[in-house]
């Protein structure tokens, strides 16, 4: 499997919403309030997406907050590609 399937199959697990977390999360949102009001997202979306992020190793949670793994500022910068 190439690096572009890979990336490609992370997005798609990751999906849209996920994928809004992510750019929220670099952009300075570190909790459930401030990720929904980066992302525009409903907290019942967060919810559910917030799990898979961490299972996936894109994000980490410290002390309740939220952080960009290195996996999850890679793959924030090959979206941009």
């Amino acid at each position: 499997m190439s690096e572009e399937e890979t990336q490609e199959d992370l997005k798609n697990l990751v999906g849209y919403m996920g994928i809004e977390i992510i750019v929220a999360i670099k952009n300075g949102a570190k909790n459930y309030e401030t990720i929904k009001l980066f992302s525009g997202l409903p907290i019942s979306c967060i919810n559910g997406r917030i799990p898979v992020l961490l299972d996936l190793g894109l994000i980490k949670k410290n002390n309740d907050e939220y952080f960009l793994t290195e996996k999850g500022v890679l793959f924030r910068k090959r979206l941009e590609k």
